[in-house]
């Protein structure tokens, strides 16, 4: 690991960032994603970067972005989008792998699911894959949270988007993380996510683009850590709404947020059991703001 993080936060950020270049509000062309994850990938930044994530519909149309930039190295990491017929793509994606294994590893299958009958049917289409399922997030979600568990899936939560409409309640947040760290329920966070630190941003990269509080990654993570750690929902709303930065410490032995500590061991355990990763249209945009705050 390298890029100058402290360990405990080179703990909490290691292959934390899930490209979605290809999605607003960046929305990529295939091929300057491609181009993008290929250039992250070689950075001294690419500890922190995780998968390439990418709908299982333009698989093709990655490998060929893909083979035009450049194939050597490791495999890629992707994470795959399945849409509504859950079995037509279980079978484009076994095809896939079976021609493109040794290029493209497929960490994950993400897909959209609100009722039980939806959480079997990604179950059963997907019976050898790590699946999230995304639920909604307005309470309640625990009866959907508790059959992602019982199906031996993981959950996926929707922590914004282009209008501020998108952006959940925070106690839907903080409820939803301290279920799932009950329940020993692995999720990743998607959308709105670009900042370290709660604050107010554009949510587009127009000049006239709407403004609203973005969740902070760093929030959602430490928070999510200090749910496993036993903290009640409401201390967990409370860190999701920290905006000073300086209230999140990092060094060798722990993390903090405030007066809660979190050893490396529990944050180690915290990334791997409960909150994996997030995924982000940008990837330079949350590392470059980690620099801005003398944190990288």
């Amino acid at each position: 690991m390298t890029g100058g993080a402290a360990s405990s936060l080179g703990v909490l950020l290691e292959r934390l960032v899930d490209y979605a270049g290809l999605f607003p509000p960046a929305e990529l062309a295939m091929p300057a994603a491609v181009a993008a994850f290929a250039g992250y990938r070689d950075s001294p930044d690419a500890w922190a970067l995780g998968r390439f994530i990418v709908p299982i519909a333009r698989l093709d149309e990655m490998m060929a972005a893909i083979e035009a930039t450049d194939r050597a190295g490791a495999p890629w990491a992707l994470s795959v989008l399945a849409g509504d017929d859950a079995e037509a793509d279980a079978n484009r994606l076994a095809t896939f792998t079976a021609g493109h294994g040794a290029l493209c590893s497929i960490d994950a299958v993400e897909m959209r699911a609100s009722s039980a009958e939806g959480i079997a049917r990604a179950a059963r289409a997907f019976p050898s894959h790590v699946v999230y399922v995304e639920v909604p997030v307005a309470e309640p979600n625990a009866a959907l949270l508790q059959e992602v568990e019982r199906a031996g899936l993981r959950a996926k939560i929707r922590t914004g988007g282009v209008t501020a409409d998108a952006f959940p309640a925070v106690a839907h947040v903080a409820a939803f993380i301290v279920r799932c760290a009950a329940l020993e329920l692995p999720f990743k966070a998607t959308a709105g996510l670009h900042h370290p630190v709660r604050s107010t941003h554009s949510l587009t990269y127009a000049s006239d683009a709407p403004r609203a509080p973005m969740f902070g990654f760093l929030n959602v993570f430490m928070g999510a850590a200090i749910a496993r750690a036993g903290a009640p929902v409401d201390v967990v709303e409370a860190v999701l709404l920290e905006q000073d930065a300086g209230a999140f410490r990092f060094d060798a032995a722990a993390a903090a947020w405030r007066s809660e500590r979190i050893s490396l061991d529990a944050l180690r355990t915290t990334r791997s059991v409960l909150a994996t990763s997030f995924g982000s249209c940008s990837f330079r945009e949350p590392i470059d703001d980690l620099h801005s705050l003398g944190l990288l």
